[in-house]
């Protein structure tokens, strides 16, 4: 009852970017990476080859990762992942593994922060599984269970052009008005075929058990949640796996009816804490669904640090409408716009907090 998990990125250290990007490192750099490494208890000599420039880019990558799934354990979570630290972000990287996508340029997505995105020219095809090194990294450097995410193909056709779909569409006579949604649904599904489930099935290969697709722009168009649905059916059906999807600051009721078609129990890993207290009330939506609900209660926003006292009080309130045994603990979302220092405090309270509500709740 109350396990917790984190539910997507960490922030990169500013000494792996500057590594990777082939920068001299300051001074401030190496404290930071010298402070987290006695901290998380990392071995010397691999953080001696950072500070002597004698490490490859790659081990610097695997330096970060290993220090985010350190960083996880610490703060005591029962699933982990390594903070998505082999990943430049969350769009670009997987696309680069697919044909059929040409990138056209950076495009401002919020806060300041720039996507390079792409164009759809041809079918989508998986050239290769992109995320199976960073699993098996992570699974070979921790006892935790281990939770793998997955950029959805919804989110992937919704922040894409359409171009190959659109000009199917027109080619046969339709009009932009009556083209949207099907040339839209074929877009994804294929991407749902021919990529992710492919993704999903190396992964399961390998020994993956629990796989969390990421669907932030789902209710953009609320019309299309269908085609979310659809698509989660067709990547998943008969995989045997633990699915989990994370939908991020959205207005949850735009998922009905459509989220009772999902086949088998998915978790669904929602944000509330950055609604506050009563924004925990729209749950009493869910309280027929049969999966499980990852229940955001960190504000993932802000640099306050939430009491446990404060986490325990959401995750009682949200019991309310949810019985405990389906409730799983988690941030509202990534915590990569969060310096380390926050995220790992952040996590710590969250899971001091579940303690405290398992044994109010036994």
């Amino acid at each position: 009852m109350l396990l917790t998990q984190e539910i997507g990125s960490l922030s990169k250290p500013n000494w792996r970017v500057r590594y990777v990007r082939g920068e001299k490192l300051r001074e401030e750099d190496l404290r930071e990476l010298r402070r987290w490494a006695e901290f998380l208890e990392i071995e010397e000599d691999a953080v001696r080859k950072v500070e002597s420039g004698e490490a490859e880019k790659k081990e610097v990558v695997e330096l970060s990762a290993l220090m985010a799934i350190r960083l996880l354990e610490k703060a005591g979570l029962d699933i982990i992942f390594d903070g998505e630290q082999f990943r430049t972000e969350m769009y670009e990287y997987p696309l680069k593994n697919v044909h059929g996508f040409r990138f056209l340029g950076p495009v401002r997505s919020f806060d300041n922060k720039y996507y390079n995105k792409a164009e759809c020219i041809d079918k989508p095809r998986l050239i290769s599984p992109y995320h199976l090194e960073e699993f098996l990294f992570t699974r070979r450097n921790t006892k935790k269970r281990v939770k793998v995410p997955i950029t959805g193909p919804y989110t992937l056709a919704e922040w894409s052009y359409n171009s190959y779909y659109v000009e199917k569409y027109r080619k046969l006579g339709y009009s932009w008005k009556s083209l949207r949604k099907p040339a839209k649904r074929d877009f994804v599904l294929d991407l749902a075929k021919e990529v992710i489930r492919p993704n999903i099935a190396a992964l399961i290969d390998k020994g993956a058990d629990i796989i969390q697709i990421d669907e932030p722009a789902v209710t953009t168009k609320p019309d299309e949640v269908d085609i979310f649905v659809e698509a989660f059916n067709e990547m998943t059906s008969g995989l045997s796996c633990k699915f989990s999807i994370h939908i991020c600051y959205s207005d949850y009721s735009l998922l009905l009816p459509h989220i009772y078609e999902l086949k088998g129990r998915v978790q669904l890993a929602l944000e509330f804490a950055n609604r506050g207290l009563r924004g925990y009330d729209i749950l009493s939506l869910f309280r027929d669904y049969e999966g499980e609900i990852g229940l955001g209660v960190i504000d993932v926003h802000t640099d306050e640090i939430e009491s446990p006292d404060v986490v325990k009080e959401r995750i009682l309130y949200a019991s309310k409408f949810i019985s405990p045994e389906r409730i799983y603990v988690n941030p509202d979302c990534g915590l990569r716009t969060r310096s380390w220092d926050v995220a790992y405090r952040k996590l710590r309270n969250m899971v001091k907090g579940a303690e405290m509500a398992r044994e109010e709740l036994k």
